[in-house]
């Protein structure tokens, strides 16, 4: 069993609008972490994660998410899955909780039109 106090993550400010707290439990398979979005982001285009799915839990706030293919509305307590692979944007006022499988990494997250 491993836990991490809030003490020790670590905050990235993906944005302006997006703002990041990473629980690193230095585990390859899984990953956790907290978001704050106020807004679109990215600002412009999609953002996609090539290599893991994204399990997000919707704190508080709400607002949607776009995909190529569709929109989804979400408020507090709703859950949401991104499949990897899935270019996707946020407009929204809100705070999640985000799980990702295989571990998240920068490298695979990237920016798109």
């Amino acid at each position: 069993m491993k836990k991490i106090a809030l003490e020790q993550t670590q905050e990235y400010k993906n944005s302006e609008l997006c703002i990041a707290t990473e629980y690193d439990f230095q585990d390859k398979d899984i990953d956790i972490s907290t978001a704050e979005i106020n807004g679109k982001y990215p600002e412009n285009g999609y953002c996609v994660n090539t290599e893991v799915k994204e399990m997000i839990f919707v704190v508080s706030g709400g607002g949607r998410i776009v995909t190529e293919k569709e929109t989804i509305t979400f408020k507090q307590g709703d859950a949401i899955l991104i499949d990897k692979g899935e270019k996707y944007f946020w407009d929204a006022i809100c705070k999640v909780v985000m799980a990702c499988s295989p571990a998240w990494t920068p490298e695979q997250h990237k920016m798109v039109k």
